[in-house]
């Protein structure tokens, strides 16, 4: 058996120990948690996603609706084509064009509102997470918390996600009103 196959076997073994005892009572210097997960996983993080669903699809209905009727009149201008002079038809179409790129770049600003509501809400979770965070190290006499995907092999038992869920919660609860 290879040095690496050892090693894994030993480590598997310790995992095996560590991992009898699955309560949220942690004693370990180093903790991990699942970032993702605790945002996502948490009743802000839900508030916050379903309102960023919403918006999304009512964006998208909105694209849809917006793109049949360009297409609608784009069919129109291209009908009308063969009866106008020249000038009369590019001047149309110029109107046409440029109607099109106020809509996109409007489409795109929307786009790039409901990404900055995300990111501000995550950004505000975060925040407010830290003291969340800070406590239950001192409640298990942990120095570090590790992201859980920067972790190669860890024991599920020093992983904090689930009790960070529950203390965010109590704390942050949805976000959408004040505490």
């Amino acid at each position: 058996m290879g040095r690496l196959a050892r090693a894994l076997t030993l480590i598997a073994m310790a995992l095996s120990w560590a991992t009898a005892s699955t309560s949220q009572d942690v004693r370990s210097p180093i903790l991990t948690i699942d970032s993702e997960r605790l945002y996502r996983d948490s009743a802000f993080g839900q508030r916050v996603l379903n309102e960023i669903e919403a918006r999304t699809s009512e964006l998208a209905e909105d694209n849809r609706r917006i793109e049949a009727e360009l297409e609608a009149e784009e069919q129109l201008l291209t009908d009308q084509r063969g009866e106008m002079e020249p000038d009369a038809f590019r001047a149309l179409a110029d109107a046409f064009d440029a109607r099109v790129e106020v809509i996109r770049r409007d489409r795109d600003a929307r786009s790039r509102a409901i990404a900055d509501l995300l990111e501000e809400n995550r950004d505000r979770f975060l925040m407010s997470a830290a003291p969340v965070l800070e406590e239950i190290m001192r409640d298990t006499g942990a120095a570090v918390i590790l992201e859980q995907r920067s972790v190669f092999v860890s024991a599920n038992a020093i992983d904090i996600t689930d009790l960070a869920i529950e203390r965010m919660d109590a704390t942050l609860g949805d976000g959408g009103t004040q505490q």
